[in-house]
Protein backbone atom coordinates (compact mmCIF):
# COMPACT_ATOMS: atom_id res chain seq x y z
CA UNK A 1 0.00 0.00 0.00
CA UNK A 2 3.00 2.30 0.49
CA UNK A 3 3.33 2.95 -3.23
CA UNK A 4 -0.37 2.87 -3.99
CA UNK A 5 -1.16 6.53 -3.39
CA UNK A 6 1.83 7.95 -5.29
CA UNK A 7 0.76 5.69 -8.15
CA UNK A 8 -2.83 6.97 -7.93
CA UNK A 9 -1.72 10.61 -8.01
CA UNK A 10 0.73 10.05 -10.85
CA UNK A 11 -1.95 8.20 -12.82
CA UNK A 12 -4.46 11.03 -12.33
CA UNK A 13 -1.94 13.68 -13.34
CA UNK A 14 -0.56 11.95 -16.42
CA UNK A 15 -3.89 10.62 -17.67
CA UNK A 16 -5.80 13.90 -17.36
CA UNK A 17 -2.87 15.72 -18.99
CA UNK A 18 -2.82 13.32 -21.94
CA UNK A 19 -6.59 13.38 -22.39
CA UNK A 20 -6.69 17.13 -21.79
CA UNK A 21 -4.16 17.84 -24.53
CA UNK A 22 -6.36 16.06 -27.06
CA UNK A 23 -9.47 17.83 -25.80
CA UNK A 24 -7.75 21.19 -26.25
CA UNK A 25 -7.50 20.37 -29.95
CA UNK A 26 -11.31 20.05 -30.08
CA UNK A 27 -12.03 22.94 -27.70
CA UNK A 28 -14.47 25.44 -29.21
CA UNK A 29 -15.05 23.33 -32.32
CA UNK A 30 -17.06 20.35 -31.06
CA UNK A 31 -20.67 19.88 -32.11
CA UNK A 32 -23.03 18.93 -29.29
CA UNK A 33 -26.08 16.67 -29.15
CA UNK A 34 -28.85 16.90 -26.56
CA UNK A 35 -29.11 14.00 -24.11
CA UNK A 36 -32.36 12.77 -22.58
CA UNK A 37 -31.72 14.70 -19.36
CA UNK A 38 -31.33 17.97 -21.27
CA UNK A 39 -27.54 18.17 -20.94
CA UNK A 40 -25.13 18.26 -23.87
CA UNK A 41 -22.73 15.60 -25.11
CA UNK A 42 -20.10 15.72 -27.85
CA UNK A 43 -17.91 13.21 -29.62
CA UNK A 44 -15.11 14.61 -27.47
CA UNK A 45 -17.00 13.58 -24.30
CA UNK A 46 -17.43 10.08 -25.65
CA UNK A 47 -13.80 9.80 -26.75
CA UNK A 48 -12.49 11.08 -23.39
CA UNK A 49 -14.83 8.76 -21.49
CA UNK A 50 -13.47 5.74 -23.35
CA UNK A 51 -9.86 6.92 -23.02
CA UNK A 52 -10.20 7.36 -19.25
CA UNK A 53 -11.96 4.02 -18.75
CA UNK A 54 -9.35 2.23 -20.85
CA UNK A 55 -6.51 3.83 -18.88
CA UNK A 56 -8.09 2.86 -15.54
CA UNK A 57 -8.65 -0.72 -16.63
CA UNK A 58 -5.03 -1.01 -17.79
CA UNK A 59 -3.52 0.50 -14.60
CA UNK A 60 -6.01 -0.83 -12.04
CA UNK A 61 -7.62 -3.96 -13.53
CA UNK A 62 -9.39 -4.91 -10.29
CA UNK A 63 -11.07 -1.50 -9.91
CA UNK A 64 -14.59 -0.74 -11.07
CA UNK A 65 -15.62 2.32 -13.09
CA UNK A 66 -18.70 4.53 -13.06
CA UNK A 67 -18.89 7.17 -15.79
CA UNK A 68 -21.23 9.88 -17.02
CA UNK A 69 -21.40 8.71 -20.61
CA UNK A 70 -21.53 4.91 -20.43
CA UNK A 71 -21.40 2.99 -17.13
CA UNK A 72 -24.10 4.07 -14.66
CA UNK A 73 -24.50 1.00 -12.40
CA UNK A 74 -22.32 1.02 -9.31
CA UNK A 75 -20.20 -2.16 -9.36
CA UNK A 76 -19.48 -4.73 -6.65
CA UNK A 77 -15.80 -3.84 -6.11
CA UNK A 78 -14.03 -2.35 -3.09
CA UNK A 79 -12.39 0.24 -5.32
CA UNK A 80 -14.23 2.20 -7.99
CA UNK A 81 -13.39 5.24 -10.10
CA UNK A 82 -16.05 7.79 -11.02
CA UNK A 83 -15.19 9.86 -14.06
CA UNK A 84 -16.59 12.93 -15.75
CA UNK A 85 -14.74 13.30 -19.05
CA UNK A 86 -15.77 16.93 -19.59
CA UNK A 87 -17.46 18.86 -16.82
CA UNK A 88 -18.73 22.05 -18.46
CA UNK A 89 -19.55 20.68 -21.91
CA UNK A 90 -21.49 23.80 -22.92
CA UNK A 91 -18.47 25.96 -22.11
CA UNK A 92 -16.29 23.49 -24.02
CA UNK A 93 -18.40 23.73 -27.17
CA UNK A 94 -18.60 27.55 -27.04
CA UNK A 95 -14.88 28.19 -26.52
CA UNK A 96 -15.25 29.32 -22.89
CA UNK A 97 -12.16 28.09 -20.99
CA UNK A 98 -13.91 26.83 -17.86
CA UNK A 99 -14.23 23.06 -18.18
CA UNK A 100 -12.44 20.15 -16.64
CA UNK A 101 -11.77 16.44 -16.33
CA UNK A 102 -12.86 14.88 -13.05
CA UNK A 103 -11.61 11.64 -11.48
CA UNK A 104 -12.70 10.25 -8.12
CA UNK A 105 -11.49 7.07 -6.44
CA UNK A 106 -13.99 5.47 -4.09
CA UNK A 107 -13.35 2.84 -1.43
CA UNK A 108 -16.41 0.82 -0.48
CA UNK A 109 -18.68 3.43 -1.99
CA UNK A 110 -17.13 6.58 -0.52
CA UNK A 111 -14.69 8.97 -2.28
CA UNK A 112 -11.24 8.94 -0.69
CA UNK A 113 -9.32 10.68 -3.50
CA UNK A 114 -10.33 13.31 -6.02
CA UNK A 115 -8.54 14.95 -8.93
CA UNK A 116 -9.94 17.70 -11.17
CA UNK A 117 -7.89 19.14 -14.03
CA UNK A 118 -8.85 22.24 -16.02
CA UNK A 119 -6.64 22.04 -19.13
CA UNK A 120 -7.40 25.49 -20.63
CA UNK A 121 -6.60 27.20 -17.33
CA UNK A 122 -3.55 25.11 -16.43
CA UNK A 123 -5.14 24.35 -13.07
CA UNK A 124 -5.47 21.13 -11.11
CA UNK A 125 -7.01 20.30 -7.74
CA UNK A 126 -6.61 17.12 -5.76
CA UNK A 127 -7.27 15.86 -2.27
CA UNK A 128 -7.17 12.81 0.01
CA UNK A 129 -10.01 12.11 2.42
CA UNK A 130 -9.81 8.84 4.38
CA UNK A 131 -12.91 9.69 6.43
CA UNK A 132 -13.93 6.61 8.42
CA UNK A 133 -12.48 4.17 5.89
CA UNK A 134 -9.58 3.11 8.11
CA UNK A 135 -7.20 3.50 5.17
CA UNK A 136 -3.63 4.63 5.79
CA UNK A 137 -3.13 7.37 3.23
CA UNK A 138 -1.93 10.95 2.71
CA UNK A 139 -4.09 13.88 3.77
CA UNK A 140 -4.83 17.39 2.60
CA UNK A 141 -6.16 19.27 -0.40
CA UNK A 142 -4.01 20.92 -3.05
CA UNK A 143 -4.22 23.45 -5.87
CA UNK A 144 -1.44 23.04 -8.45
CA UNK A 145 0.48 21.08 -5.84
CA UNK A 146 0.18 23.69 -3.08
CA UNK A 147 -1.97 23.19 0.02
CA UNK A 148 -5.32 24.95 -0.16
CA UNK A 149 -7.84 25.98 2.48
CA UNK A 150 -11.19 27.80 2.56
CA UNK A 151 -11.30 31.49 3.37
CA UNK A 152 -11.93 32.64 6.93
CA UNK A 153 -13.59 35.86 5.69
CA UNK A 154 -17.11 36.73 6.79
CA UNK A 155 -19.96 37.01 4.26
CA UNK A 156 -20.13 40.47 2.76
CA UNK A 157 -20.54 42.45 -0.46
CA UNK A 158 -16.93 41.83 -1.51
CA UNK A 159 -17.06 38.04 -1.02
CA UNK A 160 -18.06 35.65 -3.81
CA UNK A 161 -20.84 33.06 -3.77
CA UNK A 162 -21.10 30.72 -6.75
CA UNK A 163 -24.37 29.64 -8.37
CA UNK A 164 -25.30 27.15 -11.07
CA UNK A 165 -27.71 27.90 -13.92
CA UNK A 166 -30.58 26.19 -12.07
CA UNK A 167 -30.10 28.06 -8.81
CA UNK A 168 -30.48 31.66 -9.98
CA UNK A 169 -33.82 31.93 -8.17
CA UNK A 170 -31.85 32.70 -5.00
CA UNK A 171 -31.20 36.15 -6.46
CA UNK A 172 -34.88 37.05 -6.09
CA UNK A 173 -34.10 37.90 -2.46
CA UNK A 174 -31.42 40.07 -0.84
CA UNK A 175 -28.16 38.13 -0.97
CA UNK A 176 -25.14 38.97 1.22
CA UNK A 177 -22.38 38.27 -1.34
CA UNK A 178 -21.38 38.90 -4.93
CA UNK A 179 -22.70 36.23 -7.29
CA UNK A 180 -20.55 34.26 -9.71
CA UNK A 181 -21.68 31.59 -12.18
CA UNK A 182 -19.01 29.74 -14.16
CA UNK A 183 -20.81 26.86 -15.88
CA UNK A 184 -18.92 23.88 -14.46
CA UNK A 185 -20.19 22.17 -11.31
CA UNK A 186 -16.83 20.93 -10.10
CA UNK A 187 -15.20 24.34 -10.52
CA UNK A 188 -18.11 26.16 -8.87
CA UNK A 189 -17.69 24.03 -5.75
CA UNK A 190 -13.89 23.98 -5.80
CA UNK A 191 -13.85 27.78 -5.60
CA UNK A 192 -14.80 27.34 -1.95
CA UNK A 193 -12.07 24.83 -1.14
CA UNK A 194 -9.46 27.05 -2.79
CA UNK A 195 -10.47 30.05 -0.68
CA UNK A 196 -11.76 32.10 -3.64
CA UNK A 197 -15.48 31.96 -2.77
CA UNK A 198 -17.23 31.88 0.57
CA UNK A 199 -19.95 29.51 -0.63
CA UNK A 200 -21.44 27.71 -3.61
CA UNK A 201 -24.65 25.92 -4.51
CA UNK A 202 -25.44 23.35 -7.19
CA UNK A 203 -29.10 22.48 -7.74
CA UNK A 204 -28.96 19.27 -9.79
CA UNK A 205 -25.42 17.85 -9.93
CA UNK A 206 -25.07 14.15 -10.71
CA UNK A 207 -22.76 11.77 -8.91
CA UNK A 208 -19.92 12.31 -11.43
CA UNK A 209 -20.14 16.07 -10.79
CA UNK A 210 -19.61 15.74 -7.05
CA UNK A 211 -17.59 12.58 -6.35
CA UNK A 212 -14.11 14.06 -6.84
CA UNK A 213 -14.93 17.38 -5.18
CA UNK A 214 -16.45 15.57 -2.19
CA UNK A 215 -13.01 14.18 -1.35
CA UNK A 216 -11.17 17.41 -2.17
CA UNK A 217 -13.49 19.73 -0.24
CA UNK A 218 -13.61 17.49 2.83
CA UNK A 219 -9.82 17.32 2.73
CA UNK A 220 -9.71 21.13 2.55
CA UNK A 221 -12.08 21.27 5.57
CA UNK A 222 -14.89 23.07 3.79
CA UNK A 223 -18.45 22.31 4.92
CA UNK A 224 -20.75 20.21 2.73
CA UNK A 225 -24.54 20.33 3.12
CA UNK A 226 -26.87 17.95 1.26
CA UNK A 227 -29.87 20.18 0.58
CA UNK A 228 -32.22 17.20 0.19
CA UNK A 229 -31.14 15.91 3.60
CA UNK A 230 -29.58 12.71 2.21
CA UNK A 231 -25.82 12.12 2.29
CA UNK A 232 -24.63 11.12 -1.20
CA UNK A 233 -22.30 8.39 0.02
CA UNK A 234 -21.78 5.49 0.36
CA UNK A 235 -23.08 4.44 -3.03
CA UNK A 236 -25.11 1.24 -3.31
CA UNK A 237 -23.98 -1.73 -5.37
CA UNK A 238 -26.26 -2.36 -8.34
CA UNK A 239 -27.96 1.04 -8.23
CA UNK A 240 -28.31 3.14 -11.38
CA UNK A 241 -26.92 6.65 -10.79
CA UNK A 242 -27.72 8.14 -14.20
CA UNK A 243 -30.66 10.29 -13.11
CA UNK A 244 -30.46 11.11 -9.41
CA UNK A 245 -29.51 14.73 -8.58
CA UNK A 246 -27.64 15.78 -5.42
CA UNK A 247 -28.54 19.39 -4.53
CA UNK A 248 -25.54 20.71 -2.65
CA UNK A 249 -24.45 23.70 -0.60
CA UNK A 250 -20.78 24.19 0.27
CA UNK A 251 -19.58 26.87 2.67
CA UNK A 252 -16.11 27.97 3.62
CA UNK A 253 -16.86 27.71 7.32
CA UNK A 254 -19.40 25.73 9.32
CA UNK A 255 -20.53 29.00 10.92
CA UNK A 256 -22.05 30.20 7.62
CA UNK A 257 -24.35 27.20 7.08
CA UNK A 258 -27.20 28.74 9.09
CA UNK A 259 -26.94 31.96 7.07
CA UNK A 260 -26.91 30.42 3.61
CA UNK A 261 -29.18 27.37 4.03
CA UNK A 262 -32.46 29.37 4.24
CA UNK A 263 -31.37 31.44 1.22
CA UNK A 264 -30.81 28.39 -0.99
CA UNK A 265 -33.36 25.99 0.55
CA UNK A 266 -35.64 26.22 -2.50
CA UNK A 267 -32.79 24.85 -4.64
CA UNK A 268 -33.00 21.55 -2.80
CA UNK A 269 -36.77 21.43 -3.05
CA UNK A 270 -37.12 22.18 0.66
Amino acid sequence: MEQFWPTVLDFAQTTTHRVGQQLLEDFGHAQADLKADGSLVTASDRWADEALRTAIQAQFPDHGVLSEETVHIFPKTDWCWIIDPIDGTTNFTRGIPVWGISLALLYRGVPVFGYVALPPLGQAFHGYWPGSSGLVMPSGAFFNGRPMHPTTAEPGPQEFFSLCARSTSVMAQPFPCKIRMLGAATYNLLLVGAGWAIGAVEATPKIWDIAAVWAILHAAEATWVALDGEDPFPLVVGQDYSRRPYPTLVTAQLAWVDLFTPLVAQVGGS
